[in-house]
């Protein structure tokens, strides 16, 4: 048999153009498996060539002559396609170099015995199967350089697809599925390119010197052990996908891509994370050693990264294993430069592994001066990061400068927005049209004042992030429908009281609600008394009980009383509420709890003071005029200035002990004036 051989000036131009594989017109491929004999007969046609000229072309060796001739019968559509003017076959195409170049590069052929010229074999189907020399075919002086360039594009890609067949077949061999190893030779178009080029060099050996093109790739394919990498692959979770652009970026080095998954597996990356770090890492991880990557995790570890999270650290930011040592320090200490510490660091890296090696230093920097123009020091900025690490995957220009502008538009003043970014930096996380706008919006519609709606969004920016459906409009149906808020006054209960849009309806809401109701109030009077002071469904009832307890049964206060100062829940029981009581107690005075709570220690103390002395004056029978007019302003505010006897905790109702007391004041006063 003659070998068909290129010369190496032709194999080189093959080479070449190896990028332009588009470029060339495709070729139909038709195999044909005979049961008679085992060889297997492979014919090449162009896409223009049709059954029937297939068919008394090339007839079936295994027919007999007696045996009819079964024809495949077209339909009307697939014959008038085939007959369409526009379907025209291609120039090259004609030729008959083209058919014996194609004829010449098939992975199978009919042998020839040595000598053989255009002479039919007793074995051969065809007088066409006898081919010459291929590099016949481009000696000739006459031929066009255009033509040759097609002819070589042919070449490349016939023998590209008979490369592709004997890596499918040793995928067959390697028990794969026929699915499996169609789909995956598919996405391996660069790896068997460099297993044709790699074939092709073989031929300079001297141990390949005389072998064909497909013994030489079928050595390379088993040499490279590519088809045990694969089932290893598979088998670790991993894709066909993965599997394929894993083989391709490893550029024939396929040794390393187990021993650098085996070296993952060590520092817990599992499962599809494996094919995710070799794709994201960079194709140099496959050139870099273990002592390498075990420095990288040993620093990272050192600076309280612990072992366990380093899988899901590499799996989220595997670009961290393309860096390095000297840009890996320089990273660590961008961040541990305002003051983390190695656990702040290491929790900061877990949550958000991005940070560490996915941006540019500038990035990194830009970020950090913009959050400092809020007001931030640098150690602030530190803290802040390690407490939400997400704020440096958000965009400046896309996400921090629209929400800022939109902030100062509700009259929220850089104080404002420091407090916002500190108490929830989610904020700046989140999309301004579709998160934050609905919500403002909502507040406008139930009646928030539009410029209370800067003020409210500072004193509880958590409001941005809750949902609007969800959480906040149920709230305000709550309050609307089982609290007795008037809707004229919703607005004002929300903008006073925007944390109850943080609580839960029916842990904290419904409880206090029913606790009040409880006491005898009735539903519209607690609308009322939380439009006054919002925050009285904010408490615990554990909380509420004690001061109510006693309010009632030590102060002998009337409800009254605490349906015109619910803030009266407010203040502390030990620290406030019964030190004060006890000294009006001491005095023998009282106040309205208004005046009693909410001023402080020296205003009170001057009020009792007062008081006391305007009861002494009143005990002597002075009567004059700066003392009437004290009285009268003290009225004014609301005060009341009574005697209390020793006996007045024993009395049920106050108000009727003041009635009498203000009776025995006009019968003093009466006597005082007939003895004058």
């Amino acid at each position: 048999m003659m070998p068909c051989q290129t010369k190496p000036h032709h194999l080189s131009a093959i080479l070449h153009l190896h990028d332009r594989r588009h470029s060339a017109s495709s070729t139909t491929l038709r195999f044909s498996f005979t049961t008679s004999k085992p060889s297997l007969i492979f014919t090449v046609t162009s896409s223009s060539s049709t059954h029937h000229n297939e068919t008394h072309q090339h007839p079936d060796p295994t027919t007999t002559p007696t045996s009819p001739t079964t024809l495949r019968t077209h339909n009307a559509k697939s014959t008038t396609l085939l007959h369409h003017p526009s379907h025209q076959a291609d120039p090259i195409a004609e030729k008959p170099e083209v058919k014996l170049l194609e004829l010449s590069l098939a992975r199978k052929r009919t042998p020839q015995f040595p000598g053989s010229i255009y002479v039919q074999s007793p074995s051969d189907i065809d007088v066409s199967t006898s081919l010459p020399p291929l590099q016949n075919l481009f000696d000739s002086g006459g031929s066009n350089d255009d033509d040759d360039e097609k002819m070589l594009m042919r070449a490349l890609e016939i023998r590209r697809k008979v490369t592709m067949e004997i890596f499918k077949e040793a995928m067959r061999r390697g028990k794969f599925g026929i699915t499996y190893y169609t789909n995956l030779a598919s996405r391996l178009l660069d790896f068997l390119d460099y297993v044709m080029i790699q074939a092709a060099s073989m031929k300079q050996l001297p141990e390949f010197s005389g072998s064909s093109f497909n013994l030489r790739a079928r050595t390379f394919i088993d040499d490279s052990n590519v088809v045990p990498l694969i089932r290893w692959l598979k088998h670790n979770e991993l894709s066909y996908p993965q599997i394929a652009k894993i083989i391709c970026t490893a550029r024939g080095n396929l040794d390393s891509v187990r021993r650098i998954a085996e070296w993952l597996k060590t520092i817990h990356v599992k499962g599809r994370s494996i094919g995710v770090v070799f794709l994201r890492s960079g194709g140099n991880i496959f050139d870099r050693s273990i002592e390498e990557l075990e420095e990288i995790v040993g620093y990272l570890e050192g600076n309280g990264v612990r072992m366990d999270w380093m899988g899901y650290v590499m799996s989220r930011c595997p670009e961290l294993l393309s860096f390095s040592m000297e840009e890996v320090k320089t990273r660590t200490n961008f961040y541990l430069d305002m003051g983390m510490n190695e656990k702040d660091f290491g929790t900061m890296v877990y949550d958000y592994p991005k940070l560490l090696g996915y941006l540019s230093f500038e990035e990194m920097n830009q970020k950090v001066a913009y959050l400092k123009e809020f007001g931030l020091g640098n150690e602030d900025v530190g803290r802040l990061l390690a407490f939400k690490p997400q704020l440096m995957g958000c965009s400046i220009e896309e996400r921090w400068k629209p929400l800022v502008k939109y902030l100062y538009y509700h009259r929220v003043s850089r104080d404002g927005m420091r407090r916002i970014l500190i108490v929830k930096p989610m904020i700046f996380c989140v999309d301004l049209e579709s998160n934050i706008v609905p919500k403002v919006q909502f507040l406008r519609d139930i009646g928030v004042q539009e410029e209370a709606i800067g003020s409210v969004l500072v004193k509880f920016p958590p409001l941005l992030t809750y949902s609007l459906y969800k959480k906040i409009r149920p709230v305000v149906i709550f309050l609307l429908t089982k609290a007795g808020v008037s809707q004229k006054d919703i607005g004002k209960v929300i903008a006073l009281g925007p944390e109850l849009l943080g609580c839960s309806i029916a842990k904290k809401l419904d409880l206090n609600v029913k606790y009040f109701l409880s006491l005898g109030i009735p539903l519209r009077l607690l609308g009322k008394m939380i439009a006054d002071f919002p925050m009285l469904l904010k408490y615990n009832i554990d909380v509420l009980r004690p001061k109510y307890r006693y309010l009632r049964r030590t102060m002998v206060r009337p409800l009254e009383d605490l349906t015109e100062f619910p803030r009266f829940f407010s203040y502390s029981l030990d620290g406030r509420i019964i030190p004060r009581h006890e000294i009006l107690v001491e005095n023998r005075i009282n106040f309205k709890l208004r005046y009693m709570l909410s001023s402080a220690d020296e205003e009170f103390n001057q009020r009792v003071q007062d008081a006391v002395e305007r009861r002494r004056k009143f005990e002597l029978g002075i009567v004059d005029e700066q003392s009437s007019n004290s009285r009268s302003g003290d009225d004014s505010i609301g005060s009341e200035v009574v005697d209390f006897y020793e006996n007045d905790s024993s009395s049920s109702d106050s108000e009727t002990m003041e009635d009498s007391l203000v009776s025995f004041e006009k019968e003093v006063s009466h006597s005082l004036l007939d003895l004058g």
